[in-house]
């Protein structure tokens, strides 16, 4: 059966290999892929989504772009998107993201959040280092690590709106481990962390079944089909530090493949509707 697929592709992965080969080998496959570019192009927005033309949309965009405001619209007209659209918006605001983590009782770091980067100069001292990032920033783009509160001076400037996350930096080795997720299979790879210096790592490993397990829950708790994980092993196990919709999939074996035929099981099937009810994975009340 010829699927009809819309692929929404920013600006920014105007150029990006992974998406564009994506669509090459959909149609390579007999399928029908339109790629629609959110802010690049002139959209009939109500045509677009109105006509009911795609079996299901698929989004590669930044953070706070265009791109997810539309899906959101698909979906709200009940057309398939691929992440579900509600589970792109719960992983893209990493503040949001993190409040449900720790409720659900992943290992997630203690996190604070400001928008004046002076303001964590309020955090205990006990618990610098510190790690400050914006609350919607991907790509390990403008990651910071503050050694004390002297040291916030870095980062201010003129008072923006933007929310920045801080959370202690967790002693590691300086490879991080990203986890892939791509319609319930899981790939893993080592790499050198954005705060790392000395350390160089990019290699595929084995998941031991701790992570696999914490995987699955994510999966669940999100409601994500395709997603990656970024996990810091520090001296108590395994940290969760960032979750990300349709990441690059570096290293995973036959990644171009895979990922098409997970796009066209779920245009065919449906994505994830909803997550699960919060109590299947919140921590138990102590008696």
């Amino acid at each position: 059966m010829t699927l009809r697929l819309c692929l929404l592709l920013e600006e920014r992965y105007r150029a990006d290999s992974l998406p564009l080969a994506l669509a090459y080998r959909l149609r390579q496959n007999g399928h029908r892929v339109d790629i629609v570019r959110p802010g690049g192009q002139l959209l009939d927005l109500a045509g677009l989504i109105d006509s009911a033309d795609h079996d299901a949309w698929i989004l590669k965009t930044v953070s706070g772009g265009p791109g997810l405001g539309l899906l959101e619209a698909a979906a709200h007209a009940g057309l398939t998107t691929i992440n579900d659209a509600r589970a792109i918006r719960a992983v893209r605001d990493k503040a949001r993201a993190h409040l449900l983590a720790a409720r659900h009782g992943l290992p997630v770091p203690p996190t604070w959040a400001a928008t004046d980067a002076a303001a964590f100069a309020a955090v205990p001292a006990q618990h610098y280092p510190l790690v400050v990032k914006p609350a919607d920033g991907s790509a390990g783009h403008a990651i910071h690590l503050i050694t004390g509160p002297e040291d916030l001076h870095r980062l201010c400037g003129p008072r923006s709106d933007q929310l920045l996350l801080g959370q202690p930096y967790i002693p590691n080795r300086g490879v991080d481990l990203k986890v892939y997720h791509i319609n319930g299979r899981l790939f893993g790879t080592e790499c050198s962390s954005p705060l790392a210096t000395r350390t160089t790592a990019d290699r595929p490993v084995r998941l031991v079944s701790e992570i696999s397990d914490l995987t699955h829950r994510v999966a669940d708790i999100f409601g994500l089909d395709l997603f990656g994980l970024d996990i810091v092993f520090g001296p108590d196990g395994p940290t969760i530090v960032d979750i990300n919709d349709f990441p690059s999939f570096r290293r995973v074996p036959g990644a171009l493949d895979l990922l098409a035929d997970a796009c066209l099981s779920l245009a065919w099937k449906g994505a994830r509707c909803t997550p699960v009810a919060a109590a299947q994975h919140a921590h138990p009340t102590p008696a």
